[in-house]
């Protein structure tokens, strides 16, 4: 019985649908935290406006959106966590990589919700970027 339970748990979580991005996955909050640690951490590289820099691509507007579109909100949460900023890879706590993803959000106008981005990678893959809201 209590396999079958375990069974049944299981496949609930994994036939959970997937979420947008455009279903406001992330608070005002959240995104004015990310946008202090964006300033500190991202900026002298990706620009102050996320418009991308000499050596960094941009973070928010067609190129971006193009790029990104049909990933996940935990693709782009790992490649962050685990490559930036660029002279300390990895240095963010999840934390702050959750926030900093929520300011990127903000600034390509997906809209806010009621609970904050999860600091979890695998929670962050269930979450679709997609350029056009659907």
């Amino acid at each position: 019985m209590r396999i079958s339970l375990a069974a049944l748990f299981c496949s609930l979580l994994l036939a959970q649908p997937e979420r947008s991005a455009w279903t406001g996955v992330y608070t005002e909050q959240q995104a004015r935290r990310g946008e202090e640690l964006y300033a500190k951490e991202c900026a002298s590289c990706h620009g102050i406006s996320l418009n991308g820099g000499e050596s960094a691509p941009p973070l928010t507007g067609g190129e971006f959106l193009s790029s990104w579109s049909g990933l996940t909100a935990g693709d782009l949460f790992d490649r962050i966590r685990v490559s930036m900023p660029a002279d300390r890879p990895g240095h963010l706590s999840r934390q702050q990589t959750s926030d900093i993803l929520a300011h990127i959000f903000s600034v390509n106008q997906f809209p806010t919700g009621s609970s904050e981005l999860d600091t979890r990678s695998e929670v962050l893959k269930q979450i679709r970027i997609e350029a056009t809201k659907p």
